[in-house]
């Protein structure tokens, strides 16, 4: 090690002391008071890993210091430092000298030693050739810190960038790089190779059992003879990992081109169990307890077709009118009549015994839905519905055809557990009533907002508002499930469920023709595993169609409690309402598995 004026050691860069008696393992730094530079050296160090880890092998340590000088070299050039030295003293002998079969019977104490040097900043910063409008990392150039992995990191920006515009075989073809020890800067050029611009040829699929490899080629849409595109190749594994019927998809490209500029890509896909078994439970002290199950089969006739069969039972010892009965089924082909468009087909039976409304129902719908990227998805059908209803305004029996259009995009990082992102939702069904019942569309949006701050992003805010509206018929006319009402877990904590109505007088009401909520959660991470949370609901049912014109309001206020599961949390809330007579004096539990939204 130079004599310096400058040499001090950092206190408490590293000290491991072991079970191993006497065995010690430093490593000083010296020259230099970059703290980053620590971690880096700490983590590239093999004998402070086995040090760490309890290591008595001397055989193991001795081989373990000699790998660290190509070890601690590297991390000194990932940071800048070109004229840096290393010295590895294993009970003052240095490693370098120390032979692999020659390791002494114990180890007792390694030093550790590193001088970086003076740091180097960029001089010449250069890539090239580039397709038109490629932008470098700014860390690349002249002046800036001379990193190893900035320049390694500029070189994939410009091959990614070749592959981008269709040069599946670009590739660094030379480098040039020159320390200059005098001005402490460092030359850095380096040369792309792009490579001819590439086709997509055939598509070969490997691994699969008993989806058939002409479907799996169907619906990976990988058009022959189409400019090879890495954002496409993304795009065909999203679409084949979609379909559920894949455990894994991975893509590869033929090593090199065929005499015809087209490359061939090969699909390797790991099926999943095609049968599946799952179950729900939500319970709540107002609403009662929920049961859900399914049974679903991803593959049923070998082209990933998914048939999913599920029943629910909602209301069980709860306060909500009497217990809710659902069976439905469900059949999705994916990539029908288009890549990136599924065929489905939904039927359902339903016995609903709710505060405002007794129903009987069965439907039916067949339509298309279409995804517009990773999480934007539309979807567009047409349905019967036949129902008996009896409510306040007597039996009514009831025929619909209805036309749902849906659309859908989903930002969040997480649909459990949401910490970041936002979620939109929008239904627009069109009917046409035959019976007691008149024609006219109902609209309902949903949508979510996540943001986290603070320490370690431990505390989110999340914002809910819902939405929505029957135009056409009078409430008299209109489908009584069309209608809506508020209070309850998925509206407004607190209050009772379906609470909040139009009174019709006389004793009677129903449902209203308009519909707001608004919901605000602050969560707040007390541990890794245990969270809080507080929030506020806002409902509003109105007699009108257009919301907020003629109705009435009613809240809540309560406070939660999550456990993080690992695949979403655990929920326990308590509220009371904050508006009305009883606000503060009634107390409502809701218990479930994820976040409320």
């Amino acid at each position: 090690m130079q004599k310096t004026t400058r040499k001090l050691v950092l206190a408490g860069l590293l000290f491991l002391a072991h079970p191993l008696g006497a065995q010690e393992v430093n490593l000083n730094l010296s020259g230099t008071e970059d703290a980053g530079l620590v971690s880096v050296l700490r983590g590239a160090s093999l004998s402070v890993s086995l040090a760490q880890e309890g290591a008595q092998s001397a055989q193991d340590l001795v081989a373990a210091a000699r790998a660290d000088y190509r070890r601690l070299i590297t991390g000194l050039y990932s940071e800048g430092y070109y004229g840096g030295s290393v010295s590895i003293l294993i009970d003052g002998r240095e490693a370098a000298t120390i032979a692999p079969l020659d390791a002494p019977a114990s180890v007792a104490r390694i030093d550790i030693v590193v001088t970086p040097g003076p740091r180097f900043t960029f001089g010449t910063a250069s890539v090239a050739p580039l397709p038109q409008g490629t932008v470098l990392p700014d860390s690349f150039a002249t002046g800036q810190i001379a990193r190893a992995d900035t320049i390694r990191g500029a070189a994939v920006v410009a091959v990614e960038a070749w592959r981008d515009a269709g040069h599946a075989k670009a590739a660094p073809s030379d480098q040039s790089i020159t320390a200059n020890h005098a001005d402490r800067t460092l030359d850095a050029s380096v040369t792309i190779a792009p490579g001819p611009r590439l086709s997509f040829g055939p598509l070969t699929v490997t691994g699969n059992v008993d989806v058939r490899a002409e479907r799996i080629v169907e619906i990976a849409g990988l058009r022959s003879g189409t400019v090879f595109s890495p954002a496409e190749l993304e795009a065909v594994a999203t679409r084949l990992r979609r379909t559920g019927a894949f455990r894994s998809v991975a893509l590869s490209e033929a090593e090199s081109a065929s005499a015809d500029g087209t490359l061939g890509i090969t699909a390797q896909v790991v099926e999943d169990a095609p049968r599946r078994l799952g179950f729900g439970v939500e319970y709540s002290t107002v609403e009662g307890l929920g049961l859900s199950g399914f049974w679903m089969h991803r593959n049923l006739f070998g082209g990933a077709e998914r048939l999913r069969a599920e029943a629910e039972i909602t209301g069980l010892g709860g306060e909500t009118g009497g217990v809710d009965y659902r069976l439905g089924a469900s059949f999705l082909r994916p990539g029908t009549f288009h890549v990136d468009t599924d065929l489905y087909a939904n039927a359902g039976i339903e016995l609903a015994d709710e505060p405002e409304y007794y129903l009987e129902q069965a439907s039916v719908e067949v339509g298309l839905s279409r995804m517009f990227g990773d999480n934007t998805a539309a979807s567009a059908g047409i349905g019967i519905v036949a129902a008996h209803a009896e409510d306040d305004l007597g039996i009514r029996d009831y025929t619909l055809l209805t036309l749902p259009i849906t659309g859908e995009m989903d930002r969040r990082d997480d649909a459990l557990d949401a910490t970041g992102g936002y979620f939109l939702s929008l239904d627009i069904t069109p009917f046409l009533g035959f019976g007691d019942v008149e024609s006219g569309v109902r609209v309902y949006g949903d949508g979510r907002y996540y943001r986290s701050f603070g320490a370690n992003d431990r505390t989110t805010l999340a914002l809910r508002g819902q939405l929505g509206s029957v135009v056409g018929p009078d409430i008299l006319m209109s489908p009584a499930d069309f209608l809506f009402t508020s209070g309850g877990g998925d509206t407004v904590r607190g209050q009772g469920y379906q609470s909040l109505v139009v009174d019709l007088g006389g004793g009677n009401s129903s449902g209203g023709l308009s519909f707001a909520a608004l919901s605000l959660e602050a969560r707040v991470d007390v541990t890794e595993k245990i969270g809080v949370v507080g929030f506020y609901d806002y409902g509003f049912v109105g007699e009108t169609a257009i919301p907020f014109e003629d109705g009435d309001w009613h809240a809540g206020v309560g406070l939660g409690i999550r456990y993080d599961t690992g695949l979403g949390p655990i929920r326990v809330d308590v509220a009371t309402p904050a508006s009305g007579p009883n606000a503060g004096q009634s107390f409502s539990f809701y218990v479930g598995i994820g976040q409320s939204f």
